[in-house]
C-alpha cells in the first residue's frame, strides 16, 4: 500500500468516525432541535459528489469514507424532516 492510500484511509477514517457520535446521539434521543435543515441538506449534497468524485477516480477510501458518511447524513436528514 502506497503512503498517499495510507493517508487517506486514515483521513476517511477519522472524518467518518467523527460524524458517528451525532448520528448515535440523533439515533437515541431523535432529538433534531439543534441539526439544520438548510446544513444537513448542502451537507448530503456536497457528500453525494465526494462519493462520485471517488467514484469516477475509482478511489476507495473516498468511496468507502463518503458511502458511509452518506448513509448517516441521510439518516439524520430524514428524522430531521420527521421529528421537526
Amino acid at each position: 500500500m502506497q503512503l498517499s492510500e495510507i493517508v487517506g484511509y486514515a483521513a476517511a477514517f477519522l472524518t467518518t468516525a467523527s460524524f458517528v457520535p451525532q448520528a448515535v446521539y440523533t439515533f437515541k434521543t431523535k432529538d433534531v432541535r439543534g441539526i439544520s435543515l438548510s446544513m444537513y441538506s448542502a451537507f448530503v449534497v456536497g457528500i453525494t459528489l465526494w462519493l462520485v468524485y471517488g467514484l469516477l477516480l475509482n478511489a476507495w477510501p473516498i468511496i468507502v469514507a463518503n458511502a458511509i458518511t452518506l448513509t448517516l447524513a441521510v439518516a439524520i436528514l430524514t428524522m430531521k424532516l420527521k421529528y421537526r
